[in-house]
């Protein structure tokens, strides 16, 4: 007997046509290529080309610290290979302080120059950044996320490439490097360094006049304050929110304490103080002092392998942690070569380039790119790199203290100035 097929609803109907439709459209997908599925990142580079059009034959103005010859010496690098591939000019225009570069560009916007800046680039992190971007002084629109080498990257593992001492960077400005505040002493004259804020002031007391930090503002020496401020606080919370002056006695009184202990014992009195950390890893060359402070573990490392320091020296950081950061590069709002700098600031970022930085025998500097975003080979690179004798491992520095926000640190540099800064 001939059975009669119930008749479909509308909704099965449907189904019977969409199904087929959506089955042949997941097996093409599954058959196209992978580079196919990357059309966002595709079309990325398509604009990045263009932009590479516009850069050529730009000249680059690249405010950044200039007081350490390694540094100098790996931007002049970068610089020749910008020249021979893009056609780009890196000019290093060598600070001593980043703070006046970001008043020049204040200057600049209070005079209505909005194109035709005299900075296209700025090494900058910090109270720096925070002042940058708090008046305005950077390129508006984000633009370090679409740099192509920032695929290398992985703000999961790292979320600091997107947080600048506790302020959010908003696409404003592109990782360039790690860093770590280390001490560094010379085993041969002191073979058990003091590890804690505590000890140091007790090792300080006993050997009067062979210790002392860079002066501030210097970056190294304002950092070696925070340090000593994280370790001694009664609570280091309000440390990480903008600095309240109603609280600012109270929380800082335990460094200041700390330092009126000390100073009196410090190199030369603490009526003088090394101008930046170069100058402080002079001194224990000399054997003057028998501590020297740096904000790269490599650094050591790095100084023995230029004949700088004796091969006695080695690394070490206080046991609860040392403070640790991320440093950045910035563009200007009015920059007047605003493509080349995101070239400069691209290749900066660049597996190539970071190897190269964090070869301690070039700069040392700790990379920000994430190993398992990189190629096996440029993983390999990372990996041959030789560690250095005086370089601790990842292991080996323990735990790191966060960077409070970014005001306190303009607030202890007034404060140490009216204290210690007319010679303690």
């Amino acid at each position: 007997m001939r059975q009669t097929m119930p008749a479909m609803t509308p909704v099965q109907m449907l189904r019977l046509v969409i199904l087929p439709v959506m089955c042949a459209f997941m097996m093409v997908v599954m058959m196209l290529p992978t580079a196919t599925l990357t059309g966002p990142a595709l079309a990325g580079d398509r604009d990045f080309a263009t932009i590479r059009d516009a850069a050529r034959g730009q000249t680059v103005y690249f405010n950044a610290w200039g007081g350490d010859d390694k540094i100098n010496d790996y931007i002049a690098w970068a610089g020749n290979e910008l020249a021979r591939r893009h056609d780009i000019t890196l000019k290093h225009v060598k600070l001593s302080d980043t703070a006046a570069a970001v008043s020049r560009i204040l200057s600049e916007q209070a005079a209505g120059r909005s194109t035709g800046g005299s900075i296209d680039l700025l090494w900058v992190n910090g109270e720096n950044f925070a002042a940058m971007k708090r008046n305005g002084l950077l390129q508006g629109a984000p633009w370090a996320e679409s740099l192509p080498s920032w695929r290398y990257t992985d703000a999961g593992a790292l979320p600091a490439i997107r947080l600048d001492f506790a302020v959010p960077t908003d696409g404003l400005e592109s990782p360039w490097g790690r860093a770590q505040l280390v001490f560094a002493h010379d085993s041969a004259r002191l073979p058990a360094p003091p590890r804690s804020a505590a000890d140091l002031a007790a090792h300080i007391i006993e050997t009067p006049g062979r210790f002392t930090y860079p002066q501030p503002p210097d970056f190294v020496g304002l950092s070696f304050l925070k340090q000593i401020l994280i370790e001694t606080a009664a609570d280091t919370a309000p440390l990480y929110r903008p600095v309240e002056e109603a609280l600012f006695d109270a929380v800082t009184a335990p460094l200041w304490q700390w330092l009126d202990s000390v100073t009196p014992h410090l190199w030369r009195g603490g009526r003088a103080y090394p101008a930046n950390y170069p100058m402080q890893r002079q001194l224990l060359a000399d054997g003057e002092v028998d501590i020297a402070i740096a904000f790269n573990p490599a650094d050591a490392s790095s100084a023995i392998e230029r004949g700088e320091l004796p091969t006695s020296v080695r690394t070490y950081i206080h046991d609860g942690g040392t403070i640790a950061n991320v440093h950045f590069l910035a563009i200007p709002f009015n920059a007047n070569a605003p493509e080349a700098a995101r070239i400069v600031a691209d290749f900066l970022l660049s597996p190539e380039a970071q190897i190269r930085k964090a070869d301690p025998r070039v700069w040392g500097d700790p990379t920000v790119l994430a190993m398992h975003r990189l190629s096996e080979d440029d993983r390999a690179g990372f990996a041959a790199l030789p560690r250095g004798v005086a370089t601790l491992s990842e292991t080996d520095l323990g735990a790191t203290l966060a960077e409070p926000h970014p005001s306190w640190m303009k607030a202890i540099e007034t404060e140490w100035r009216r204290r210690y800064g007319s010679g303690g």
